[in-house]
């Protein structure tokens, strides 16, 4: 049965997460929660509901959280541009898809790009 009030913080190691009750940055829960897709990488531009401006769509990164959120950040400072992650899709500001690909290319990742 799960705790009713589990513990958040503790002034030894910071935050703990609620579900294991390790620190944050020895979280277990986190590292089982891989992805699961086909593995190809697909990229979109999309302009639908922001003004006429391109986004480009990443989807099916079959990598961590974590891991994600350093391949945002390198791939904003390639682009030079914004970035953020929703719901396990990295989205780029501009369109970026011919630099995204051949980077993620370099990765050992499969690419299809998808639309026009």
């Amino acid at each position: 049965m799960p705790e009713q009030n589990p513990t958040v913080y503790s002034t030894e190691w910071g935050r703990v997460c609620p579900k294991c009750g390790r620190p944050i940055e020895a979280c277990i829960c986190k590292s089982s929660k891989l992805p699961t897709g086909d593995g190809i990488v697909r990229l979109e531009r999309q302009t639908k509901g922001r003004n006429g401006k391109p986004v480009t769509l990443i989807k099916g990164v079959l990598l961590a959280e974590t891991e994600l959120h350093a391949l945002i950040k390198d791939f904003k400072r390639l682009c030079g541009s914004g970035g953020t992650l929703k719901e396990g899709v990295i989205e780029i500001q501009g369109d970026h898809r011919d630099k995204l690909a051949e980077e993620l290319k370099k990765r050992g990742f499969k690419i299809k790009l998808v639309g026009g």
